[in-house]
């Protein structure tokens, strides 16, 4: 504007020199001394007068040309609007973050993308290129800058590259960097335009696609994926298969794509479920099923498979997915532990009725024999060697009347699955074994500690549960160490619907490192006691069982013996 009124002075006065020298050398020739005032006079206002009209023509030749550049400017500041307008709506529009460096002065602008993006707000925003590179993720950071500044000395324009951008919460997208290289007339870089796409979703997305991907390549499972519909009546067109079905049916991918799965089908193939796999395509539901296939060798095996079907955005069936196991070993297992279950079953009825026979069908004998020896101990024998017999024969009798008696008790044990079970008080059921164990009480004379005050009523069998008590508490008394005093604890304890019956002595132990696997077993003695039988803890573990209970034992040797009884008190 300065320059402008300068050359509007300089035409003015270079207008008003050349009309002053015109008449000035006008006057000298042909002006006559008597008129010169007046001439002067006419001449200064003619002066006057001439250059004001080339001021006004300059004045108003100057506003024309202002006039016009104002339009122009106007116009293109218009123009810049409507591109600020474009250039925010483009960026509302595809939801990327426009950025605009000019390299040289290092100045970065930001669209308002980057607060609809990435949260930050406009005095957080940095105006220079280290507060863009300093929020690239560090394992991103180097690639990246490495990458943009050998781009910007190449002679390409366009650039792109992804990495990881931190939003205001510190938290971290994917984005898609595109950019734009402006340069001058020498070629060098002076200003990029660029666009910053969040990519999360779609990275994110990549990943649980390559995730699947590996987890279908991996595993040991068949996948199939078909076509939805019925080819020509026949079944779906398979379109995939992964390397677990060619493990499996030895069948490659190239011989089974555009084929279907009728291709394992043989003679033994069971129509009736090929009719399921129809009804379950042409009602479009889920499915699973087993069936006998045949692998390329025609070798036969039992394949398990679930039919799952895929619906589209549009919730149209656009594929099947099947996924399949070879089941041929589990299947002989299964028929394997069928047959054993059915031998079993049979041995068991067989070890019924044999002791069935050796408990009931051998007491009406025992008995008469019990009885003739009964009378031949009233008859005085005076032959030594006769009594010698005699006594013999009485003791074993004797013995195999008690085995008989112990079968006796297993079995009714053993067939009665559902016992009577009311509710008793434990202290009169303590009661009672002590009174029974008078006499062994008395003999060895133990330290007996009974706390049981805290439990009152136990629904259980009474029978039973007295039969257990007397057999624990006799293999207390019977293994006590000769060492030293004999001392018994029993605790009861009560947790909720449980309770626990925890006896405790300080007798001989049992080797349970040698005899864990058989100290609940049938006539497993473990130490030499002539009246050792072995049927006490046997009994005891069957009867606790029977009530829907469980035993535990802990045992040293020459350091006593701990059996934890639990029932559930209903």
């Amino acid at each position: 504007m300065k320059r402008k009124n300068n050359q509007i002075t300089i035409i003015y006065l270079l207008i008003a020199f050349v009309l002053a020298t015109f008449l000035y050398n006008f006057s000298l020739l042909y002006i006559k001394p008597e008129n010169y005032l007046l001439f002067n006079l006419i001449k200064d206002f003619i002066l006057i007068l001439l250059t004001a009209f080339a001021i006004r023509f300059i004045l108003t030749n100057n506003e024309a040309k202002n006039k016009i550049i104002f339009e122009r400017l106007e116009n293109t500041n218009h123009e810049i609007k409507e591109s600020n307008d474009k250039y925010d709506i483009v960026a509302k529009a595809t939801s990327d973050t426009i950025w605009d460096w000019k390299i040289q002065e290092d100045k970065l602008n930001w669209s308002k993308g980057i607060k609809a993006v990435f949260g930050y707000e406009e005095d957080q925003v940095g105006d220079s290129s280290s507060w863009w590179f300093g929020n690239i993720h560090p394992e991103d950071s180097i690639k990246m800058s490495i990458k943009l500044y050998s781009f910007i000395e190449q002679k390409t324009e366009k650039w792109q590259d992804e990495y990881r951008f931190k939003c205001a919460d510190d938290t971290y997208k994917y984005v898609l960097d595109r950019g734009f290289l402006l340069k001058d007339e020498n070629g060098k870089a002076i200003r990029m335009i660029g666009a910053l796409q969040d990519i999360t979703k779609q990275k994110e997305e990549e990943l649980r696609l390559k995730l699947l991907e590996t987890v279908i390549l991996q595993t040991k499972e068949s996948i199939v994926i078909t076509e939805a519909n019925l080819n020509k009546n026949l079944l779906p067109k398979v379109i995939y298969v992964n390397p677990a079905f060619t493990t499996m049916t030895g069948y490659k991918s190239e011989e089974i794509l555009n084929n279907t799965l009728s291709i394992l089908r043989g003679p033994n193939t069971e129509i009736g479920v090929l009719k399921r796999i129809f009804e379950i395509i042409q009602q479009k539901q889920e499915g699973q099923l087993e069936i006998k296939a045949y692998k390329k060798d025609k070798t036969v095996f039992w394949l398990r498979f679930t039919m799952i079907p895929i619906y589209n955005a549009e919730n149209e069936l656009s594929h099947w997915v099947s996924i399949q196991r070879d089941v041929t070993e589990e299947k002989n297992q299964e028929k394997e532990k069928e047959q054993l279950i059915k031998e079993l079953t049979q041995n068991n009825k067989d070890l019924k009725q044999f002791s069935y026979i050796t408990s009931h069908n051998l007491r009406a004998p025992m008995s008469n024999l019990t009885g003739l020896l009964n009378l031949i101990e009233d008859i005085e024998i005076e032959d030594p060697e006769l009594k010698e017999i005699v006594d013999g024969f009485n003791k074993s009798t004797h013995l195999l009347n008690e085995t008989i008696e112990d079968l006796t008790k297993v079995m009714i044990i053993k067939d009665n699955t559902s016992i009577q079970k009311e509710n008793i008080s434990l202290k009169e059921i303590f009661e009672n074994v002590f009174s029974q164990l008078t006499n062994q009480i008395e003999f060895h004379k133990p330290i007996l500690k009974l706390d049981i005050d805290n439990i009152t009523l136990l629904n259980t069998n009474k029978a039973y549960l007295e039969s257990i008590l007397l057999n624990l508490l006799t293999n207390s008394l019977k293994y006590s160490s000769k060492e030293r005093q004999l001392r018994i604890s029993i605790l009861g304890q009560q947790n909720g619907n449980s309770i626990k019956l925890i006896f405790k002595d300080n007798g001989i132990g049992i080797d349970l490192n040698k005899n864990k696997d058989k100290v609940f077993g049938l006539y497993q003695r473990f130490h030499d006691y002539p009246d050792s039988k072995g049927l006490g803890l046997y009994l005891v573990k069957s009867q606790v069982e029977a009530m829907q209970g469980n035993i535990e034992i802990e045992s040293q040797v020459n350091k006593g013996t701990i059996i934890t009884l639990t029932f559930k008190n209903n």
